[in-house]
């Protein structure tokens, strides 16, 4: 049995092989069944996502299984294989399952650290758990990879630094306000920027948010979107003294916020200080107004010295939760190789009981005067001699065969003949 991966991710194929090959969810539950028909997955699950399509599965031949897949693919999305065959990666056993790992704990992504893709993961395998695709060997390798990704995130800091620049605000934000609950943001401009930044503050606790822009329109619909309240651009400068945190981002050439909006605003908020983020370039906020005592002004390039130093230290992070990966595939592995022991503790067992039952039903019938409750403590005895003379060997294989060493099964296959037995266990 071999675990397999063919996919392609945002590093191996541009956005124009990506979306070509993509799984609409509403597809996915026949593609699944495909795989099995005529691909022979013995188990399978598709991710499908904006920068990955994966597929995953085990099987018996890993040679075989990748032209299948290929010819799969071609197939379902009608797009001839030379168009993707270049982008293509196909990891096998150790390498698919180490990939698989690295993916849930988001050490594959675009965004390191982000926690978007164990989600997806789940929400992918679910999917094939509905349609029975999935069984022994991905069952546990699904919830190995969700356990694998959530030890990385608790033993490090992968996921601790904000690494976008409207993220990175709403962190400086914090660090100037312990708490975010009670403050007001104010969104100059109603751009996706702005937009972003204000789904990140409402997700700190922020409560109350304003929106003003040059079109009143957009900026309500902004505000309808977050419960918060639009306000005329003509009267933005008059409400600063509600604000705690203002974000502007506009189009406009020149600086729209200067020290002289703000000298009554602090006056009116008694100096409590105001926190300015400025990622218009040209800029929307006069430098000057950051010698002023309450102010705190970030621009676009402060953020951007905070998200690189941030990612500096995610790939620091990194660098350790590859090592706890590694560590957990070895176990994964140790447990696969354990699996290849089972036939032959069946066929031992199954031996061993069969010739204590023949030996006893011998010794009973030469004993009539027996009772029945003396018949059964017989029985128990002889089971449990059979218990006692089997536990030492069977201990010993499987810990063997966790580490890689398969030969004492093949002297106990030798020594006992188990050959045929393991074939009549499989014909039953």
């Amino acid at each position: 049995m071999n675990i397999v991966t063919l996919g392609v991710n945002h590093k191996s194929a541009p956005v124009e092989i990506r979306e070509c090959l993509a799984f609409a969810e509403g597809a996915i539950p026949a593609a699944l069944q495909q795989l099995r028909q005529q691909v022979g997955l013995q188990e399978s699950m598709i991710l499908s996502t904006c920068n990955r399509v994966e597929i995953y599965g085990t099987c018996d031949d890993e040679d075989e299984t990748r032209e299948k897949l290929i010819a799969f693919i071609t197939s379902f999305h009608d797009l001839p294989a030379a168009r993707f065959a270049d982008n293509l990666y196909y990891f096998t056993n150790r390498e698919a399952v180490q990939h698989i790992f690295r993916v849930a704990s988001s050490l594959d992504s675009m965004v390191v650290g982000e926690p978007q893709i164990l989600g997806q993961l789940k929400e992918a395998f679910a999917l094939a758990v509905d349609q029975q695709t999935t069984g022994l060997i991905l069952n546990k390798f699904m919830h190995r990879a969700f356990s694998v990704a959530k030890a990385v995130r608790t033993k490090t800091k992968i996921a601790s630094n904000a690494v976008s620049v409207s993220f990175a605000a709403v962190e400086l934000a914090k660090k100037i306000f312990d708490d975010l609950g009670d403050k007001t943001v104010m969104l100059v401009g109603a751009g996706e920027m702005c937009e972003l930044a204000a789904r990140h503050f409402i997700t700190q606790g922020v409560k109350q948010v304003l929106v003003t822009n040059r079109t009143y329109q957009r900026a309500r619909q902004l505000a309808e979107e977050f419960n918060g309240h639009a306000i005329e651009f003509d009267d933005f400068h008059n409400q600063l003294d509600r604000v705690d945190i203002l974000l502007s981002s506009t189009g406009s050439p020149t600086y729209i916020i200067n020290p002289r909006h703000l000298i009554p605003a602090l006056k009116k908020r008694k100096n409590q200080p105001i926190f300015l983020i400025d990622i218009a370039v040209p800029r929307d906020i006069d430098p000057a107004t950051n010698d002023m005592d309450g102010i705190f002004l970030y621009d676009v390039d402060d953020l951007q010295e905070v998200v690189a130093e941030n990612i500096d230290q995610r790939k620091h992070e990194a660098d350790r939760a590859e090592a706890l990966v590694d560590h957990e595939v070895d176990k994964f592995i140790a447990w696969i190789e354990s699996l290849q022991v089972t036939p032959t503790i069946k066929a031992l067992r199954r031996m061993a009981e069969e010739i204590s039952q023949q030996e006893l039903k011998k010794t009973l019938a030469g004993l009539p005067e027996l009772t029945s409750k003396e018949q059964k403590k017989l029985e128990a005895m002889t089971r449990a001699i059979v218990n006692k003379i089997l536990h030492h060997p069977i201990s010993c294989i499987k810990e063997q065969a966790e580490n890689g060493n398969q030969l004492p099964v093949e002297i106990i296959r030798q020594l006992y003949n188990l050959n045929q037995a393991s074939e009549d266990l499989e014909q039953e």
